[in-house]
């Protein structure tokens, strides 16, 4: 039987997305905006609510390519809010479109941007998960910089969120099967 983090073993698309995509290293400014907005959207709710809404969003949003979304308008806005296949939280839906329109008045990549704040150096493993921080440094300097940079619905504690699913941290507990195979290859956590 594989041994994974807790909450990876609570649901089948729980354990798809853990074993599969969860602390493994993700690139490119529409990957990266996807995930943001999903995050943002995640506020306040269960992370299995977006997962399994996650097709969902793709489509209403346009596979999120920031381009089209910052060009989003009130019709926009109305036709998302009576999508019931997405979250319709009218703040969150404006806070992607405006997170949009920051992507694009960046003048670095998103990439790099996020990247930029991902910790250096090696970190202790957590043992379990009440060892893993909700925030930390790393995420709240990211916070910061993404406000001073107009993006809106991005706290530290959605950052760290961030930062976990898109592989800048690896917080898989001591016991978990990927634990193990990124201590193995530190280089590429991608699971095999």
């Amino acid at each position: 039987m594989v041994q994974r983090c807790a909450w990876g073993d609570s649901s089948p698309d729980y354990a798809e997305y853990h074993d599969t995509e969860w602390g493994v290293e993700l690139h490119g400014g529409t990957e990266l905006f996807e995930r943001m907005c999903l995050e943002s959207f995640q506020s306040g709710l269960s992370w299995i609510t977006i997962l399994r809404k996650r097709e969902n969003f793709r489509t209403a949003f346009d596979g999120f390519d920031p381009k089209l979304v910052a060009a989003y308008d009130g019709d926009d806005v109305t036709r998302l809010m009576g999508d019931a296949g997405i979250v319709r939280n009218r703040a969150k839906i404006v806070a992607a479109i405006g997170n949009a329109a920051a992507v694009l008045a960046l003048d670095e990549p998103l990439d790099g941007l996020l990247w930029s704040f991902a910790p250096a150096g090696p970190r202790t493993r957590p043992a379990t998960a009440a060892d893993v921080p909700a925030i930390t440094p790393e995420s709240t300097a990211m916070a910061k910089a993404l406000k001073r940079k107009g993006f809106v619905f991005l706290g530290p504690t959605t950052c760290y969120a961030l930062m976990q699913a898109t592989g800048m941290v690896d917080d898989h507990v001591e016991t978990c099967f990927r634990a193990h195979q990124a201590d193995r290859d530190p280089a590429g956590q991608k699971p095999g």
